[in-house]
């Protein structure tokens, strides 16, 4: 028996192949992006770091790359998708398709944008003096784990010319659909500033709240960005595992709890924290100043292509079924109304914004909690 081959079982392809790459891995409930330790990674010719965060699930992960100043990354083209974030720096992205066409656009900080599948890319430093930053939200995971075939993945020649995109969705320009408050999309393939870009009124999910959702490169990946108005929170609600939560704007914190916890865990966040709630754990967001505080959340499983059945629970149904996201847990949704949280939630806000010399907004929501007298 000494001599038989010994049994293979169990395996995590996805795992493996990050550890043969030889690279950090940060593992956390949230992380600062910008104390990531990062270290030389072959295959991309850029320094980089694996972010293992305790909810990303099974299907998603995200990668941190730094760009020496005046450099670039190493060509590439792969079958996993990734959504792109810059965190730090400016610098371009040039890709070419099978055909032989190019597409390129200059980026800056707080820019996303995603490649189209397949298609050879490479990113450039435009400073001799500064670093670049990039996170990027992948669905590495869920295809290495499907094919565990490194080969298959990175060498393939195969053409998807459908995900190439018009010219305009290179330059920052995209289609607008208006489909019902929390599903309207903004389709393009570069964002040239998440701060900038026009949002729309949510109020399902909390006093003042605006969001737009992404279709990127047209793929299955996921991207939406919300918005907290000044002295507000959300309500609080749950999905599946997977979503990168990263704060682009503004400062507060966030509460995670599964059902029946009495404690919860906190997250401060400031601009490249970023932490993915774990499955069918109940999370909420404060904003804790006098400034708007956008987030982007980043995942497998999009508007147009959900993938997932939670994915497709979460964005509702035809004929205008309201989302589980924005429906009350009482309604069999997934969301927890203001009425029905535990009161030492917005206790813990109030003091929060007294701290910061926040005002308060959420009297509408609130009227007994003594911030309308004091205001006066």
């Amino acid at each position: 028996m000494s001599d038989q081959v010994k049994p293979r079982y169990r395996i995590d392809s996805y795992l493996d192949w990050v550890k043969a790459e030889g690279v950090p891995v940060a593992e956390d409930y949230g992380l600062d992006l910008f104390t990531v330790e990062t270290a030389p990674w072959a295959r991309f010719g850029m320094k980089g770091a694996a972010c293992h965060l305790k909810g990303r699930g099974d299907f998603s992960s995200m990668f941190l790359f730094e760009m020496a100043p005046g450099g670039s990354s190493a060509p590439q083209h792969h079958l996993y998708e990734e959504i792109i974030y810059i965190l730090e720096g400016n610098g371009s992205t040039q890709i070419e398709f099978q055909d032989g066409a190019k597409r390129s656009f200059e980026w800056g900080p707080r820019s996303m944008f995603a490649i189209p599948l397949n298609a050879k890319y490479r990113h450039f430093n435009g400073s001799g003096q500064k670093r670049a930053l990039l996170a990027c939200t992948t669905n590495m995971p869920m295809v290495m784990n499907l094919f565990h075939n490194e080969n298959f993945i990175f060498n393939s020649d195969a053409v998807f010319a459908d995900r190439m995109g018009k010219d305009e969705y290179y330059a920052g320009q995209g289609d607008l659909m208006m489909i019902r408050p929390g599903n309207h999309m903004w389709e393009t393939n570069f964002v040239p500033d998440l701060e900038q870009i026009e949002l729309h009124a949510w109020e399902d999910r909390g006093a003042g709240s605006s969001n737009i959702m992404f279709v990127l490169a047209d793929s299955s990946m996921h991207a939406h960005i919300s918005e907290i108005a000044p002295g507000t929170y959300k309500k609080a609600h749950r999905h599946g595992a997977g979503p990168h939560v990263m704060c682009v704007t503004g400062t507060g914190f966030s509460l995670l709890w599964f059902d029946g916890q009495k404690d919860y865990l906190r997250i401060d966040w400031k601009h490249g924290v970023v932490f993915p709630p774990d499955d069918k754990q109940l999370h909420q967001h404060f904003n804790s100043s006098n400034y708007p505080a956008r987030y982007l959340a980043t995942g497998v499983g999009g508007i147009r292509y959900p993938m997932l059945a939670v994915n497709k629970r979460a964005g509702g149904g035809e004929g205008g079924k309201k989302q589980a996201v924005s429906l009350s847990i009482k309604e069999g949704g997934d969301q927890v109304e203001y009425g029905d949280q535990d009161p030492r939630i917005h206790a813990l806000w109030l003091e929060e914004m007294k701290k910061n010399g926040g005002i308060p907004k959420m009297q509408k929501y609130f009227p007994n909690d003594g911030t309308q007298a004091a205001a006066e």
